[in-house]
């Protein structure tokens, strides 16, 4: 268990400033509700319902990118799932924001302007430097208390993450406080029955290293996506490299080759493959083809097919505990659904603990009519959830931890 302080041991009627992660995706430059909005509301809430002038910072984007916009319509969008006004301020710690702060009151909710519009934020520092800069200087003699429930950027050494808790008494929110235990599961808690890894999506690097981290822990891992073709490629299988304009194999094979070889010969026994792969057929249609009938790649696999997912149920159902990082197939497309949401289906329907990770992949139990009840936590962390998967520090975590030993 984490050694840090929550939200239950802030002092009564405080100044709280509060970092949220409400990185959103943007459309026609609004930004779009999403999963995060509704769990950082339950740490807003209880914060502004236990009557403290609760202060809110987050980011959206980076410079240079289309979806870097000011947080106004995050803060209507957080309104909505708080059950209260969130005032917004178009500033972070200048005058504006400063006589916005000092004019709050009990149960008043304040969203500060978008932290990565402030040059002290974004350049990865370490967080005595981040605790120098004029932005946390400026800030920090405004607030009683800091709270970080922003798990998923706590992989980033950002002023907003790591600065503060070195200047401020530090405390971690309800989103911090359920990722954190549960992501960390795999390397902390003893289960009694064998440990599964459900293991696809686009960056075979994350996965491949994690598989690797995770040698001693996980019973077996079920392959999909960019890293499974990977692997068919390692096992001699003619597939895993790009096609036409493809641009997802060849580059990440040269990059992992010698690792996806040591894992596969030192754990074979414990890696299942796709023995059928599918694509899209003349006719617009799902096909299915055996991986052994495959003699050279032609076109684009979309999906580990039926058979896979057959050969996968069984193993799941098996199991005391899954992990799931990535997705099996582009489940965005109905037709290629298949290997992700039969697979998610067979972990709801076990009695064993189970996590589903990165955003992209627990979009698809909205997108398809699961229950996020059915698992025992799904995570709205991507960088986070590979760090802890694979025992790697979270800076935001830490500096969380030595401020729980000095208060």
């Amino acid at each position: 268990m984490p050694t840090f302080d929550t939200i239950d041991d802030i002092p009564t009627d405080s100044r709280v400033l509060v970092r949220l992660d409400l990185n959103s995706p943007i459309e026609d430059g609004a930004p779009q509700d999403n999963r995060r909005f509704e769990r950082h509301a339950e740490t807003v809430r209880e914060l502004a319902d236990a009557g403290h002038r609760v202060v809110l910072m987050a980011h959206q984007g980076r410079p240079g990118r289309d979806d870097f916009t000011s947080l106004a319509g995050h803060a209507e969008i957080l309104a909505d799932h708080v059950g209260r006004d969130v005032a917004f301020v178009a500033d972070t710690y200048g005058d504006e924001a400063l006589d916005a702060i000092d004019a709050l009151g009990a149960g008043e909710i304040l969203l500060l302007e978008n932290t990565r519009m402030c040059e002290d934020e974004l350049p990865e520092e370490s967080p005595e430097e981040k605790a120098e800069t004029a932005f946390v200087e400026t800030l920090a003699p405004h607030f009683d208390a800091y709270v970080n429930d922003a798990y998923s950027a706590a992989h980033r050494k950002h002023a907003s993450l790591v600065g503060f808790p070195l200047v401020l008494p530090a405390y971690a929110g309800r989103v911090m406080e359920t990722e954190y235990e549960a992501n960390t599961a795999i390397a902390t808690r003893e289960f009694d029955g064998p440990v599964t890894m459900v293991v696809g999506g686009t960056k075979a690097t994350d996965v491949i290293g994690v598989m690797d981290a995770l040698d001693e822990k996980v019973d077996r891992f079920l392959l999909g996506g960019v890293a499974g073709e990977l692997f068919l490629r390692a096992a001699g299988h003619p597939v895993g490299h790009d096609v036409g304009d493809m641009d997802l194999f060849d580059e990440q094979w040269e990059a992992n080759r010698e690792l996806i070889e040591s894992v596969l010969d030192e754990r074979g026994d414990a890696i299942r493959l796709a023995t059928d792969l599918a694509y899209e057929g003349d006719d617009g249609e799902r096909a299915e083809v055996a991986v052994d009938d495959i003699d050279e790649k032609e076109t684009g696999y979309l999906d580990v097919g039926t058979a896979t997912v057959d050969d996968y149920e069984p193993a799941i159902r098996e199991s005391d505990a899954v992990f799931v990082k990535g997705a099996l197939g582009v489940f965005e497309d109905e037709r290629f659904a298949d290997g992700t949401v039969g697979v998610l289906e067979a972990i709801a329907a076990t009695d064993c603990f189970s996590v589903v990770g990165g955003g992209d992949t627990s979009r698809a139990i909205e997108m398809y009519g699961l229950s996020e009840e059915d698992f025992s936590h799904v995570s709205i962390a991507g960088g986070a959830y590979i760090r802890a998967l694979t025992g790697e520090p979270l800076p935001a975590v830490e500096v969380l931890e030595a401020a729980a030993k000095r208060q």
